[in-house]
């Protein structure tokens, strides 16, 4: 089975390889959609997101958190996953065309680096809020949200974990 390249952002010859990637997508008249996140614990709600990200183009790049960024973002507790292993749960999903992993707490380098033509997040994002949204329409781009799926997430998921097995709780 074939999975989809990862890139280290913060790697210059990665760099070099994302960037190459991109212009391919160029010449090719693809258009790339961008998103973004922590994907600790890939749920359905995530896999539904990324499905509907896939359709609105030809290539799907995922954005992902460093465990460092996580860290940063949600605490000592997170990430619960390696950037290593949550990067190639994602490479491995068919909507999936590339992952890069960035360091910084937002992608907005990243998403400088690649223009993307279509920027989406979840739809608990207004686009007005989307990170690197001027970015993307500056260069003729979209910035869509998509639904959101209330009830799934990776918090909640921990939570019931926790509930159903902590001590004393069977």
């Amino acid at each position: 089975m074939n999975s989809a390249p990862i890139f280290l952002f913060r790697d210059e010859s990665d760099r070099r390889a994302l960037a190459d990637w991109r212009l391919n997508l160029r010449h090719e008249n693809r258009r790339l959609v961008f998103t973004n996140g922590v994907f600790d614990i890939v749920h359905a709600g995530h896999v539904s997101y990324l499905l509907e990200a896939r359709r609105l183009g030809d290539a799907l790049l995922i954005g992902l958190n460093s465990d460092e960024s996580v860290r940063r973002l949600k605490g000592p507790m997170r990430p619960v996953q390696t950037e290593h292993d949550r990067a190639l749960l994602l490479a491995a999903l068919k909507p999936t065309d590339a992952v890069a992993i960035f360091d910084t707490d937002t992608p907005l380098d990243l998403i400088e680096f690649l223009i993307p033509d279509v920027l989406v997040k979840g739809g608990d994002w207004s686009v007005e809020n989307m990170v690197g949204r001027e970015t993307v329409e500056r260069n003729g781009g979209q910035v869509l949200p998509l639904p959101f799926i209330e009830g799934l997430s990776t918090t909640g998921i921990v939570e019931t974990i926790l509930e159903r097995y902590a001590p004393g709780s069977r």
